[in-house]
């Protein structure tokens, strides 16, 4: 049977849902602060707990020095009985001594209670958060245990807790207790109170979670969720686009009749969604982004930076749908889009391009050109203003009108903007591409604080600080937190700023030999030098030939060789037949220079007729060799 400690051991277990370690640990670090605290043991004093959980004992284990006379129990042991645990221990060594007190006291008892469960509350925290930390950006289910005008707290897994705001509520919803709701965790923190796990149902990728677990197809990456922008509880506005061909992103996000995007609207209390398809035109984004709305057209107007404004025209019936209640549909479409979004009527931008025409000095020719119009589309608004109703004739004339114009306005707003990127373009090439990988922080030269603002204000680099410096000096000085003064001190940095001079690297260069005819010469190595083959003297029968005959055959063999030279050098050779090629080409150079010379005296023709050489290669000493032979007297001979 089971001991109590055994049995509240388990029970420990399948309440806390903690490794069977963690507890056992835990148990080990209070009894061993127990026994420190019954017995007043010091911390530098190494202590052992050992126990069974079957038969309910403990034992306690200290660290003593062995010693013929004790002092202290608590620290000494006599060495017989130090013998009984360690049979080689001697006078001064330090054994490990059974030390069990009979009882620990209320106040160590107290103590090692207080132990055991601060440390599986530190346990089940660290579980807590890791398993949470993993949730991080996904949608956890819990029940709501507390709600008061300030936030709810959310009974999780684990027994965890989890702390929604206000701001973090669905506005129109309301929650009751012990109500089961779904939310998006945003942050885990561990922080010295406890862990706090904030939950957030407001947060606009918790649409972007819902879609994926109710539409398949974004769930598996078929369809992808480009851009989302909501307003808590009334509306939101969602950019999908495939990335196969083939498949329709939109009908895949609200389903067969609506199926799908209807279990969404559900659990977000009613928000109304709408679905778009992303597209890479901007001017055909913003105009669907706009919907449910009919958009005439869009205009785009690349500023500097983010300033990106798009003008949209929409007839007169579609105006207040465009701009929706409150102009929560164009705000919404900006968010998506992220472009600032300028909504007005046919009529009312038809009036804007009769000033412009009328005042932009650029525009003359234009003006000159559109007269007749000018004048129609003029008579048609005073029309409108006078209250009588326009055919759809006039209304399509006044919308060609003002397409005309702003196209013209936009392409010159884009030759503009092409001439200033090509002029951004060239100062970067005047600053040194070093400057660009030299972060702002390693500029030692700035102070730190200018450091600091000038990173604040998106300059990373000391080159983008190089380069807004030549394109507007005073935009420095347009820096939150940047004076005259310190503007001074930027500007003095980046003007003599040095970079540090790279020696170029001394490259050997190889000469190669060029020929006559301009081609190089192939760099062969030097092989060691031939050596001489050895002499062997052997008789040699000697045959009478007439002179004439030997003469006719050795100018045939001649010959012969000659055109085996040729033959032989017009193929594709290996290495070791060029050399031999070489070798045969110098020694018959050789030859007849120094016949030339005379050194062969009266036998100068003969010898020219009579040489010959052979060509051996030794395969044992891997080396070739050339043998020359010339008739001296009586024999012939090598040499």
């Amino acid at each position: 049977m089971k001991s109590e400690f055994a049995l509240a051991f388990n029970e420990i277990l399948e309440d806390k849902g903690l490794p069977r370690e963690v507890i056992m640990a835990a148990i080990n670090s209070a009894m061993v602060s127990a026994y420190r605290k019954s017995v007043g043991a010091s911390t530098a004093q190494e202590i052992r707990v050992d126990f069974d959980l079957d038969k309910g004992t403990m034992l306690v284990f200290a660290e003593k020095e062995v010693t013929d006379e004790i002092y202290d129990h608590r620290t000494e042991v006599l060495l017989d009985e130090a013998r009984e645990v360690d049979p080689d221990c001697q006078l001064g060594d330090l054994v490990m001594v059974e030390s069990t007190p009979e009882n620990f006291g209320r106040i160590a008892a107290q103590t090692a209670r207080q132990a055991i469960q601060q440390k599986i509350r530190d346990a089940e925290r660290a579980a807590q958060y890791e398993f949470f930390k993993k949730q991080e950006g996904e949608i956890v289910s819990g029940i709501v245990q507390a709600v008061n005008s300030r936030q709810a707290t959310i009974g999780l897994d684990l027994k965890a807790e989890g702390i929604m705001q206000r701001k973090d509520m669905i506005p129109s919803e309301r929650f009751r207790i012990h109500d089961r709701i779904r939310s998006y965790v945003v942050e885990v923190k561990d922080l010295p109170k406890g862990l706090q796990i904030v939950l957030s149902r407001a947060h606009r990728n918790f649409l972007r979670r819902l879609l994926e677990n109710e539409v398949p197809e974004i769930y598996h990456g078929i369809v992808e969720i480009r851009s989302i922008a909501r307003e808590p509880g009334q509306r939101a506005k969602v950019a999908v686009s495939a990335t196969q061909q083939g498949i329709d992103p939109v009908g895949a996000c609200v389903g067969q009749r609506g199926v799908r995007i209807q279990a969404i609207v559900r659990e977000l209390h009613d928000e109304k969604i709408d679905v778009i398809e992303w597209n890479p035109d901007a001017a055909i984004y913003i105009s669907k982004a706009i919907s449910p709305a009919r958009v005439t057209g869009v205009y785009l107007n690349h500023g500097q930076g983010d300033d990106k404004t798009a003008r949209v025209v929409v007839p007169e019936d579609q105006l207040s749908l465009a701009i929706g209640r409150e102009g929560q549909n164009a705000r919404l479409a900006a968010k998506l889009t992220g472009w600032r979004i300028d909504i007005m009527s046919v009529s009312e931008a038809a009036g804007k391009a009769l000033e412009l025409l009328r005042k932009d000095p650029s525009l003359a020719k234009l003006a000159a050109e559109e007269a007749d119009t000018m004048a129609k589309v003029e008579a048609l608004l005073q029309q409108k203003e006078d209250g009588r109703v326009l055919n759809l004739d006039d209304s399509t004339l006044i919308a060609r009108f003002v397409d005309r114009i702003e196209k013209r306005g936009e392409a010159d707003r884009k030759v503009e903007e092409d001439a200033r990127q090509a002029e951004i373009r060239k100062l970067r090439e005047t600053i040194d591409p070093r400057a660009f990988e030299l972060n702002i922080f390693d500029v030692a030269e700035l102070k730190e604080h200018l450091q600091v603002l000038v990173q604040s204000a998106g300059l990373e680099t000391f080159g983008d600080l190089m380069l807004q410096v030549k394109l507007d000096p005073d935009a420095i000085l347009a820096i939150n937190g940047i004076g005259p003064k310190s503007q001074e001190e930027i500007l003095e940095v980046v003007q003599n700023y040095q970079f540090p001079v790279i020696e170029p690297e001394l490259v050997e260069e190889e000469t190669v030999e060029v020929s006559a005819e301009g081609e190089a010469e192939p760099v062969v190595e030097k092989l060691p030098a031939l050596e001489e083959a050895e002499l062997i003297e052997e008789p040699e029968m000697v045959v009478e030939t007439p002179v004439e005959l030997l003469e006719e055959v050795e100018e045939s063999t001649d010959t012969e060789q000659a055109e085996e030279v040729e033959e032989f050098a017009g193929e594709d050779k290996s290495f070791e037949e060029l050399f031999q090629l070489d070798a045969m080409r110098r020694t018959s150079e050789t030859s007849e220079e120094e016949d030339e010379l005379g050194l062969f005296g009266d036998k100068k023709k003969k010898s020219k007729k009579r040489k010959g050489y052979t060509v051996e290669y030794d395969p044992d000493r891997d080396a070739t060799y050339v043998t020359r032979k010339h008739r001296n007297e009586d024999d012939w001979g090598e040499w």
